[in-house]
């Protein structure tokens, strides 16, 4: 997180992360399309608005070749910007993964849910937390997307936890940290089938601010966070 002292101005970055076909560029496409064309989404009124288009580095195929990045302004505090990026997910892409890591604020962990890449998304995961050295939830706010729900044969909420607890990624109620376990949102990027794309980069966005003012850059203590309204 930096903040120009000329202008005041304070940029976030937001990274998605997930391994290759997982749905992250169609995210960002749906997030600006949501954020561009209505005021509300789901009951929730939209707070960011995109500036300028999103930048794509990708194949034919589809596929992203090196990164994603697209700008969002906060509609109620025009001194926030947040720049959102995606990471290519393929093996032979990881030090340019490594180098997009850098400076990120707040990450949102990307599963394709069908279950016969359950493996792969953990490589993944593993591969965030090598990047990432302990820095996640402690100073680096982490929320979960397990994306492609409307298909058949999907990973669940449960499945997911368990996963977080192996990578020692959730924290038991007895912890000062259980407040910051990930979100886990069922989603899907398609638009004209959206789920959860809006919200879940909405939490993340405030999370990341919370940090910032409350913790300092860090987690803020359950005493810190009791007088915050949340």
């Amino acid at each position: 997180m930096k903040i120009n002292k000329n202008d005041g101005i304070t940029e976030i970055k937001l990274l998605y992360w997930g391994m290759a076909g997982s749905g992250k560029t169609t995210i960002i496409d749906t997030l600006y399309k949501i954020t561009k064309s209505q005021k509300k989404e789901m009951g929730q009124l939209i707070s960011i608005e995109p500036k300028g288009e999103l930048k794509k580095i990708g194949a034919k195929s589809g596929a992203t070749l090196y990164f994603d990045r697209g700008f969002f302004q906060s509609k109620f505090h025009k001194t926030v910007n947040y720049h959102v990026f995606t990471v290519a997910g393929q093996n032979s892409f990881s030090p340019l993964r490594l180098r997009i890591f850098e400076g990120t604020d707040g990450v949102i962990f990307v599963v394709d849910s069908q279950t016969h890449f359950f493996e792969d998304n953990i490589e993944s995961l593993k591969e965030l937390k090598n990047v990432a050295r302990g820095k996640l939830i402690t100073e680096i706010p982490l929320i979960v997307m397990l994306n492609k729900q409307d298909l058949e044969n999907v990973i669940h909420v449960e499945d997911f936890i368990q996963v977080l607890k192996n990578e020692k990624l959730w924290n038991e109620p007895n912890d000062e940290l259980y407040m910051w376990n990930p979100i886990i949102y069922e989603t899907c990027a398609l638009f004209d089938k959206k789920k959860n794309i809006y919200q879940s980069f909405s939490e993340l966005a405030r999370r990341t601010q919370i940090y910032k003012t409350y913790g300092k850059g860090k987690a803020p203590l359950k005493e810190i966070m009791s007088d915050v309204p949340i």
